[in-house]
């Protein structure tokens, strides 16, 4: 079963299965501050797990909640709530720290949907030199959770492609990718934080070098 439809959902839609419940219908957008759409993850998230007991809850969480910098931001209390409130109600439960996701379409203020439609609209874009993102495609997450789902049982799995890209690499190869140069200028600032990813992850994206991944999500979703 799977609930939610957005490009995650989407994805996720050759994986269904009767006894899982793939919770795909979370607040997504890391910005957001209003309380309405965190109480109505909440109430849905409730209500699901009140239904079905018995079935295992996959539920996608995000790799944010190791950056220093937004430990008080409401996007991340959020989520770190909610996986206290799976790991205490649920009997079966894998929640999945997902990286930035790409992929086709979905929320313009996303990372990559961001820098695409600036370079296209020719904004004028700030590069923090420092900064580092991870990135994983909405299909490497459908697949990674429908080949471990049956082995994997309460348990908290760091997923994204283990390596962090600057964004300068990001912006160039999208640069490259859509055969247009983007109209930016860097900053000496921004940061980035180390996240522990297990062999299951490193295995799964093993061969696959960092500028490869990024040609393939590129030529995958945009």
């Amino acid at each position: 079963m799977i609930i939610g439809n957005g490009i995650l959902a989407n994805a996720l839609r050759f994986y269904d299965k009767e006894d899982v419940i793939f919770f795909a219908s979370g607040v997504s957008n890391s910005l957001e501050k209003n309380p309405a759409e965190f109480e109505r993850e909440i109430s849905l998230l409730k209500s699901v797990i009140s239904q079905y007991p018995d079935k295992k809850l996959i539920y996608f969480s995000t790799c944010s909640i190791y950056d220093p910098s937004k430990t008080e931001s409401p996007y991340v209390m959020h989520k770190l709530a909610i996986e206290k409130q799976i790991t205490e109600q649920c009997s079966s439960f894998v929640i999945f720290r997902v990286g930035n996701a790409v992929g086709r379409g979905g929320n313009p203020n996303t990372l990559i949907n961001f820098l695409k439609n600036s370079i296209l609209s020719e904004n004028k874009l700030t590069i923090h030199s420092n900064a580092r993102r991870i990135l994983i495609g909405t299909d490497d997450i459908a697949l990674f959770v429908s080949k471990h789902i049956e082995t994997l049982n309460n348990k908290i799995v760091n997923l994204a492609y283990p390596y962090q890209y600057s964004l300068h690499e990001i912006l160039s190869q999208l640069e490259n990718h859509l055969a247009k140069n983007a109209d930016s200028e860097s900053i000496n600032e921004g940061s980035f934080y180390n996240i522990e990813f297990d062999s299951l992850t490193e295995d799964f994206f093993r061969g696959l070098p960092p500028d490869e991944y990024l040609k393939k999500l590129y030529s995958s979703y945009l």
